[in-house]
């Protein structure tokens, strides 16, 4: 059997260049965050139809009574951006990743020293109510002067319904904190192992 040099190339570089192109048309495809025209973020409607990657849980009896952030947080990253995230190991201009805070559940059989239930499963930390709703966009065009080009929002922490909009947050207030200890690109990737698992190896 004889190969032809000259075509096994040209297919080789139209492969190439259909890869890369593909890695482009990722980034085009991302479905970016709506703003009003005052530059508030519009909480998305779907969200809980987004891609769950995982929920920590830091409570108030193993952090001396007074956790930063006591509740699980329930987050979800947007579809394209995942995909984006799955194929490249990046996360994408115009990424969305957003944060659903949910109270621990507490009745009359909680411990008052550890905050845990006993239920039919065993002694631990149920899911409570939700209390707030948070979103981090990576946006190069609006973000410009911020760390990694990421913003942070709340939709408040009263429960719901939640706020349709929300400002960004000062850059002290989030950005410093991630910058120093995420693993990817400001995102916490160490702790959700299914954005480890969808990481692509190099």
């Amino acid at each position: 059997m004889f190969f032809n040099t000259h075509r096994v190339l040209v297919c080789a570089l139209a492969l190439a260049t259909v890869s890369a192109g593909t890695l482009i048309a990722q980034d085009d495809l991302i479905n970016r965050a709506s703003f009003t025209a005052e530059g508030a973020v519009e909480l998305p409607q779907d969200i809980r139809r987004w891609v769950y990657v995982g929920t920590p849980l830091t409570p108030n009896a193993l952090n001396g009574g007074e956790a930063p952030f006591p509740e699980f947080h329930n987050v979800y990253v947007e579809p394209s951006a995942f995909d984006h995230w799955s194929a490249t190991g990046t996360w994408a201009d115009g990424s969305q990743i957003a944060k659903e805070l949910v109270m621990i559940q507490t009745d009359e059989g909680t411990d008052p020293e550890t905050g845990a239930n006993a239920q039919v499963s065993g002694v631990g930390y149920f899911q409570g109510d939700f209390v707030g709703m948070e979103l981090t966009v990576k946006d190069s065009t609006r973000y410009t002067d911020e760390p990694g080009n990421w913003a942070y929002f709340s939709f408040g922490h009263s429960g719901q319904p939640y706020a349709a909009t929300a400002k960004a947050f000062e850059t002290d207030s989030c950005n410093s904190c991630h910058e120093a200890n995420a693993a990817d690109d400001f995102v916490f990737t160490q702790f959700y192992p299914v954005l480890r698992a969808a990481k692509p190896t190099q």
